[in-house]
């Protein structure tokens, strides 16, 4: 079982450190009315101009659990623009990274009126990111070959994406890392296409008098790798007095299988997560907890907290007929 349990852990971490390099890694953080964080094309598509802090943690105690931090923000540039900027900190183990992406937006609205959303987006985020392999504490028990130094390697990149909001539907499809970045970080054949796509696409059902239910979903693909992955999610809605109360699922499943040694025998397990989402939207205040559990066979101690706390900024009025809470 321990031999097990390591393996696992070495597999995710080798599999956080691949999602790291990717510049901000694709958790379940968007689901906390967050899209602008994976879809550059969502800048300055709500009513509102939209600050985001999310922070991410595995494993308390641990200075070198895997974690997480972002702290954005996105708004209207005139009717028809919108821009934002992101910063992030990811660390895992001995490997962190440091980038800021700053995005523009471009809104075609084909609504007859004020009132009907029929809106097609595009945008583009460019940005600057900084890898950094810390050795000064390895000692030669470790590697023989380490020289104790922090190794560091910045590159530019670019995301891609366009939106589709028609009333209560949704989808999005971005590239991210749309361009091939040389580092030389770990050796000198890193890959130097970073390149994944994101797929998503939704619904929200139901009226502001009772309970609405968001069923939803975002399919990644890792070009160099032929990864993929699918998130199956489904929120409800309450409306309050003082803003709205929500809460709902994700499952996320990889098409990939993993092997793995238990007793003798070679079995397969694919990595899976279910992630409860709770939230609050209090007047122009947004909290929100997310907590990502794994599943299958193998378990290891500990899972993903994540906390979101947000604020809504120079508000119009909802001018959409429409349930659909990314938009109005």
């Amino acid at each position: 079982m321990n031999f097990k349990k390591g393996y696992l852990v070495l597999l995710l971490f080798i599999s956080q450190i691949s999602f790291s390099q990717e510049g901000i890694a694709v958790y379940t953080d968007y689901l906390s009315d967050n899209y602008y964080l994976i879809h550059p094309s969502m800048a300055g598509a709500a009513n509102c101009a939209k600050v985001r802090l999310t922070a991410r943690q595995q494993w308390f105690g641990d200075d070198r659990a895997p974690a997480l931090q972002t702290a954005s923000f996105n708004g209207s540039l005139g009717e028809q623009s919108g821009g934002g900027i992101i910063l992030f900190n990811d660390r895992n183990g001995y490997h962190s990274q440091k980038g800021v992406k700053l995005t523009y937006a471009h809104h075609i609205m084909f609504s007859r009126s004020d009132v009907d959303l029929n809106q097609l987006s595009f945008g583009m985020s460019v940005g600057l990111i900084q890898s950094q392999l810390d050795q000064s504490d390895w000692g030669p028990e470790f590697d023989p070959n380490n020289d104790g130094t922090i190794q560091k390697d910045s590159y530019f990149n670019v995301d891609i994406g366009a939106s589709y909001n028609y009333l209560e539907f949704y989808t999005h499809l971005t590239v991210k890392n749309a361009l091939e970045s040389r580092r030389d970080i770990y050796t000198d054949v890193e890959p130097d296409n970073l390149r994944k796509l994101l797929f998503s696409a939704g619904y929200v059902f139901g009226d502001s008098d009772r309970l609405q239910l968001e069923p939803s979903f975002l399919f990644q693909y890792t070009d160099e790798t032929k990864e993929k992955s699918i998130d199956l999610n489904l929120k409800v809605y309450k409306d309050l007095e003082f803003g709205k109360l929500w809460g709902g699922f994700s499952y996320r499943r990889s098409f990939d299988a993993t092997q793995y040694e238990d007793n003798g025998s070679v079995n397969k397990q694919n990595l899976q997560y279910l992630t409860p989402i709770v939230g609050l939207n209090y007047n122009n205040l947004v909290f929100a907890y997310q907590y990502s559990h794994l599943l299958g066979d193998i378990q290891y101690a500990g899972g993903f907290h994540q906390f979101t706390l947000g604020i809504n900024l120079f508000c119009k009025r909802e001018k959409w007929d429409c349930n659909c809470p990314a938009i109005n």
